[in-house]
């Protein structure tokens, strides 16, 4: 049996407060409605190869309040989300962490935003988190290995939607 570890829950203002935030800017080939859908889906962000399963808990319709499930790395890392922004007109929402089945994080938040571009979209992904007090020192020294795996998940996204063309 799973044993969970509390967080503390946030705002939105904790994507510029956050001691870690990690900020990505993904330009893609599809339309926002499609890279939207696929963040929404049932088992949304299923092309991330790392993230082994992602569900939701809530039933239909999603919104502020809607909680899911994921898994990282083949369970080694669950994360119980609870979903504080949601919307479909701007195509943006955010979760924090509820609980983990690791006890590295004090907080940790996502942050999803869908723009059109002239040609695709742009998704503005933010990642952010505050490690445990006594456990600072052990997620500074892992940031390396944090930027690896988000930088996995903008690569898989970039591969499942397409990169949209330069200018």
């Amino acid at each position: 049996m799973t044993h969970w570890f509390d967080l503390e829950p946030v705002g939105v203002d904790f994507f510029d407060t956050a001691p870690h935030i990690f900020t990505y800017s993904i330009d893609l080939a599809a339309e926002p409605d499609a890279v939207w859908a696929g963040l929404t889906a049932d088992e949304p962000l299923s092309w991330c190869r790392l993230l082994t399963k992602v569900h939701y808990t809530s039933p239909r319709p999603y919104g502020v309040g809607t909680r899911r499930i994921a898994e990282v790395g083949g369970g080694a890392m669950q994360m119980r989300e609870k979903f504080i922004t949601w919307d479909d007109e701007t195509r943006r929402h955010s979760f924090y962490v509820e609980q983990s089945n690791v006890p590295l994080f004090q907080s940790f938040a996502e942050d999803y935003r869908v723009d059109e571009l002239a040609v695709g979209s742009r998704l503005q992904w933010n990642f952010a988190f505050s490690p445990r007090p006594k456990l600072s020192l052990a997620v500074r020294g892992g940031l390396p290995v944090n930027s690896l795996i988000f930088s996995s998940f903008v690569r898989d996204t970039k591969r499942h939607f397409g990169s949209a063309p330069r200018h």
